[in-house]
């Protein structure tokens, strides 16, 4: 009920109120309702009251445990961030940092405090000019990652080895606002690579010294062979000749496949693009293995389609080098009936032919699980096949090799017994026709031909000089020797020659040094003399260091008498032409 102050309340405020009369039944009904009304009310402000305290306590607990979870995860986000090895860090748009985390030191030296707020450019000791500039450049046009390794000096002058890594960082409204990236110790690495390069290049001088001192007594002992073979010898004395022949060009082919090996191995391997006849090319490798073929009673032919043009555009040594080795490798293991070397054509597509080179021989054959083995180096078909038939097992992966750089497979097919076949195929363009003509009106010059020319020689190696001099008295040359550069720049000095022989490595003075002071004197006509380099080092070094002094050729020992006849030709026909 209705408590009794509410009662006399309602009732005075009724009786202000100009009412008709009613009951006091009626009166206390009314009371009731109200009476109903308010308890009702007051029963639901204590369940709101009650519910929004529950609330307020399940919101804190909620509250309280997203706290608790957020200050684990930042925890274990800053715990993973520290304990990473590489540097993490974050920098604004112009390169000064504004987070590092504890890896920083380790890598650096630095502290935090000191670090912080700094540009990377005052704090990256030992980080070159260039680099500097490349990562402002990175900072300016907001390229999106960017890479490099730079040296870095601790403050102990320890040197370190960093490989860079970052992003640039964008806002809600898509504008660059800094960079987020990694700094990764790789000196380790960096060292390694040092010391990989260091042996390669030390690997590269033994092969090169080695080079040189086998070719230089090599030079003597095949020229001298040549030499005596120009002349008039009874046929006892010719095979024996020849078997020295045939001796010091093989163990030249072995240096030249090992210096050729190192060469690809180290990516030195070019592609040079020229115009030659296909057919001199298949004449030269014919008249290389002629005779082998007349002295195993082989039959050796080459064949070739009649709609292949002669005059193409390709890499000519290399061609020859392939075929060389095939063929060599065709004529080392068939015993009896045929090497034949095929050349056909393919396709013919907007002045680009396609030919396919194949080399079949009846030889003993390959097995088929040895016939992928036999492209690794220094690996034959059999253990005993280097005894029995020779070589090292290096052509064929030379071959391999040369042709993958050009695009193209060395593919095989054999059977034992019955032979073997080695074929690819490369494209070349093809050259203008008055080239092919041109190509084939060369003159056919023999080693017996007079010169008219005045040659200066610096040569160290009496051997060397041997050889040299009966060459260029049987070819009529005038010739002046010398042992040094030295002496050859004080001779030149007093006297005129048409041509200098240059060899590379010589006491006193070298011939780089000996080319490079002839360069530089003030009579321009004896400045520009032609200056041919005659050397053992067979190095693709060699010779550009050659052209880079300013030298007119380059020859390597030891040399065919008949290139360089044909050399000292060329030159003794300026000279004529010029007169």
């Amino acid at each position: 009920m209705l408590n009794t102050d509410r009662h006399r309340l309602i009732k005075r405020q009724l009786r202000k109120v100009n009412l008709p009369k009613i009951d006091s039944e009626e009166i206390s009904r009314f009371l009731d309702m109200i009476e109903d009304a308010y308890k009702s009310y007051d029963q639901d402000i204590i369940r709101l009251e009650t519910i929004l305290e529950e609330s307020s306590k399940e919101l804190f607990r909620a509250n309280q445990t997203l706290k608790n979870e957020s200050e684990f995860a930042k925890s274990r986000l800053r715990n993973i961030v520290n304990t990473v090895h590489d540097v993490l860090f974050q920098t604004d748009i112009h390169g000064n940092f504004v987070f590092l985390n504890k890896a920083w030191y380790e890598l650096t030296g630095l502290s935090w405090k000191r670090s912080i707020g700094k540009n990377y450019k005052n704090l990256m000791v030992g980080m070159n000019r260039t680099e500097k500039i490349r990562i402002q450049r990175f900072l300016k046009e907001r390229k999106k990652d960017y890479r490099t390794i730079f040296r870095y000096f601790k403050p102990n002058r320890e040197v370190k080895w960093i490989e860079l890594r970052m992003s640039i960082t964008f806002d809600k409204k898509g504008n660059a606002n800094g960079t987020i990236g990694t700094m990764t110790d790789v000196t380790n690495l960096k060292e390694t690579e040092i010391e990989l390069h260091k042996a390669s290049q030390a690997k590269d001088e033994f092969l090169s010294t080695m080079s040189h001192e086998i070719r230089t007594p090599l030079n003597a002992v095949i020229g001298l062979t040549n030499i005596l073979m120009m002349e008039r010898t009874l046929p006892e004395q010719a095979e024996i000749l020849q078997a020295l022949k045939y001796s010091g060009e093989n163990l030249l082919g072995l240096i030249n496949d090992i210096l050729d090996l190192n060469k690809i191995h180290s990516g030195n391997v070019h592609y040079v693009e020229a115009e030659f006849s296909l057919d001199d090319v298949l004449k030269e490798i014919h008249a290389q293995f002629k005779y082998l073929g007349k002295d195993k009673y082989l039959i050796f032919k080459i064949t070739r389609d009649r709609n292949i043009p002669d005059a193409l555009l390709g890499d000519r040594m290399m061609v020859i080098q392939v075929l060389k080795n095939l063929v060599s490798n065709a004529f080392k293991f068939t015993d009896k009936g045929l090497v034949e070397l095929k050349v056909s054509r393919l396709e013919l597509n907007n002045r680009i032919i396609r030919l396919e080179f194949r080399v079949n021989d009846t030889g003993i054959g390959i097995p088929e699980k040895k016939q992928k083995s036999i492209f690794e180096s220094f690996v034959q078909a059999e253990k005993n096949t280097s005894r029995l038939y020779g070589g090292t097992g290096l052509g064929l992966t030379i071959s391999k090799k040369i042709l993958n750089i050009q695009g193209s497979e060395l593919i095989v097919e054999s059977e034992p017994g019955l032979g073997s076949s080695f074929c690819f195929d490369l494209s070349f363009k093809l050259a203008k026709p008055i080239i092919a003509s041109r190509s084939k009106s060369k003159i056919n010059t023999t080693t017996t031909e007079q010169i008219k020319l005045n040659v200066l020689v610096a040569e160290d190696n009496k051997l060397n000089q041997l050889v040299l001099s009966k060459l260029l008295d049987k070819w009529g040359v005038f010739y002046t020797i010398t042992n040094n550069g030295r002496e050859l720049i004080d001779i030149y000095e007093k006297e005129d020659f048409d041509l200098i022989l240059m060899d590379l490595q010589m006491p006193v003075l070298d011939g780089y040094k000996t080319t490079k002071t002839i360069r530089n004197l003030a009579n321009k006509i004896k400045a520009n003399i032609p200056i041919i380099a005659l050397t053992a080092y067979a190095h693709e070094e060699a010779k550009l260091k050659s052209e880079k002094h300013k030298m007119n050729g380059f020859m390597t020992k030891p040399f065919k008498p008949n290139e360089f006849h044909q050399l000292l030709r060329l030159y003794g026909n300026k000279i004529q032409n010029v007169g």
